[in-house]
């Protein structure tokens, strides 16, 4: 993951780093495109199920061997979505002998979740005319 998709999700060697929420000041294009990259490696619904499967496994990790099976394709396919989540710093893996256990990295989807989430009883911005306005 690059230093710019790390700020973006909060991820800055400052210990009191905080993501900016999207409801606090707009993104900028270079924010934006970072964040879509996460995003996208959540838009596969094999991708998704296999972050909840690692997400929700007892221990905090799992064995590729217990993953691929769950699934009706084939081990590199499976390699290839889990390659997709590590890049976007979703999980983290390590080889074990023949077999790679991966476990997912919380920091990355709790500061997901406050980049989407709108603060504590705030209200939302108020719609600007332009806005809505009807052609």
């Amino acid at each position: 993951m690059s230093n710019q998709e790390l700020e973006i999700l909060g991820q800055t060697d400052r210990d009191d780093a905080c993501c900016p929420a999207l409801l606090a000041a707009p993104l900028d294009e270079g924010q934006a495109v970072e964040l879509a990259k996460v995003f996208k490696a959540l838009g596969d619904p094999v991708r998704l199920r296999l972050l909840s499967m690692i997400a929700s496994r007892a221990g905090g990790e799992v064995c590729v061997c217990d993953l691929t099976p769950a699934f009706d394709l084939s081990q590199p396919t499976i390699s290839h979505h889990l390659k997709l989540l590590r890049q976007a710093g979703l999980i983290d893996c390590e080889r074990r002998g023949t077999w790679v256990y991966y476990w997912l990295l919380p920091e990355t989807t709790d500061r997901l979740a406050g980049i989407l989430t709108r603060p504590a009883g705030g209200p939302l911005p108020a719609p600007t005319e332009a806005a809505g306005a009807t052609s």
